[in-house]
């Protein structure tokens, strides 16, 4: 394994195209776990220039599609769209499309008589952790969320202006011996109103880098090195600029390349979805090793078939050269945790309405909630390893 290199990654805020999406299926996902937490979702969601679609498959609670295109245009009104080719406004054709769960799905994983509840598909799923930041997450995605997090927030209060809610990062950090050294570039496009230059947009988005990367990685950052809107003018941008899709973004929601990604979305899909509910385990699994101080840095994967309640394998890298070590972390996995869809679910809690806030700024390396939303970020299991 390499000591010293370079490694990149990216972050879209919540206003980028896909983002959108996301950000509204996953509003309908809370929505019917709200009326009946085993109802099944399965919503995809397209935007483009004053139209939003949504298609998919659901079952549960009757929710009257009015009530579902008015959640949409709150979620379009709170991320900060009210321009002439994209708006939370009537001037947006809303269409909603979802029907009735297969029933040859809902046969082979719905639970009968003896038989557990099965895999709503099959697939393979990856945690993973480090010690690279105080949230056990990779220092390049972990600062690029920050960086556009910081932003929306004084965006939507008001303290930030003249920027609008369409917006990218990407941090390139130099690593020596295996750790983050210093960040040697930083790029940032953003949306941003008609009213502003581009020294302008440089002015305002630069105390965002300071405030989101600690400053020993910052000293030798070049000013040459700190790309801002590098095409030019940006006012035009979101769904009016770009089409929009739920599930376009998922290193983005994920490890930002440091890790291997199964290839499933998360957005839009109830918690019976192993795409979404055992990457969240073995991403709490993966932190909760680090967080044991046994490993600076754990890969997990999971594997499913459709209709099989039990994960068909639990895959352990600690990146230490060390098989028993590995297998031993396995056997406390088998032996301390049920990794079926339904043990999951109760373990994490994930039958709730959480999901909405989990569209932009990344799944992993958030804070635990009150409500129960990211609760797979919780270090509650590291005893077991560090025993």
């Amino acid at each position: 394994m390499k000591k010293d290199y370079l490694f990149t990654s990216e972050s879209v805020s919540e206003g980028h195209p896909d983002k959108v999406c996301d950000r509204i299926s996953d509003m309908v996902v809370d929505t019917y776990l709200a009326a009946e937490p085993q109802s099944r979702v399965a919503c995809e969601t397209l935007t483009t220039t004053n139209k939003v679609v949504l298609a998919g498959e659901v079952r549960g609670p009757e929710i009257k599609k009015e009530d579902l295109i008015e959640k949409v245009r709150h979620c379009i009104k709170d991320i900060g769209y009210d321009q002439e080719g994209f708006t939370w406004k009537e001037a947006t054709s809303i269409e909603s499309h979802l029907h009735a769960q297969s029933a040859d799905i809902a046969m082979g994983v719905d639970s009968s008589g003896n038989k557990d509840e099965g895999a709503g598909d099959q697939g393979i799923m990856f945690g993973y952790a480090c010690n690279e930041t105080d949230v056990l997450m990779p220092a390049p995605i972990h600062y690029s969320h920050k960086i556009l997090r910081l932003m929306a927030e004084d965006r939507k209060s008001g303290k930030l202006k003249n920027i609008e809610p369409d917006s990218k990062s990407q941090i390139t950090i130099e690593y020596k011996d295996g750790k983050p050294s210093s960040v040697k570039s930083v790029v940032i496009s953003t949306q941003h109103s008609p009213d502003v230059n581009q020294k302008q947009v440089r002015e305002l988005v630069k105390p965002y880098i300071e405030r989101s990367i600690p400053r020993e990685l910052l000293n030798s950052l070049d000013e040459k090195e700190i790309y801002v809107n590098p095409t030019g003018n940006f006012v035009i941008g979101g769904p009016d600029g770009d089409s929009g899709l739920t599930g376009r973004k998922i290193i983005v929601d994920t490890y930002g390349g440091a890790a291997p990604h199964g290839g499933g979305a998360f957005s839009g899909k109830d918690p019976t979805k192993v795409d979404r509910s055992a990457a969240y385990a073995s991403r709490y699994l993966a932190k909760n090793i680090v967080a044991s101080k046994i490993a600076d840095k754990c890969l997990i994967q999971l594997a499913y078939a459709i209709g099989v309640s039990k994960p068909l394998s639990i895959y352990v890298d600690l990146f230490a050269n060390d098989d028993e070590k590995n297998k031993h972390v396995e056997k406390l996995i088998h032996e301390n945790f049920d990794l079926s869809p339904r043990g999951i679910r109760e373990m994490l809690s994930l039958n709730k309405p959480i999901y909405e806030k989990t569209a932009a700024y990344g799944h992993f390396g958030r804070i635990p909630d009150n409500n129960g939303s990211f609760s797979w970020e919780k270090t509650d299991k590291s005893d077991i390893f560090s025993k």
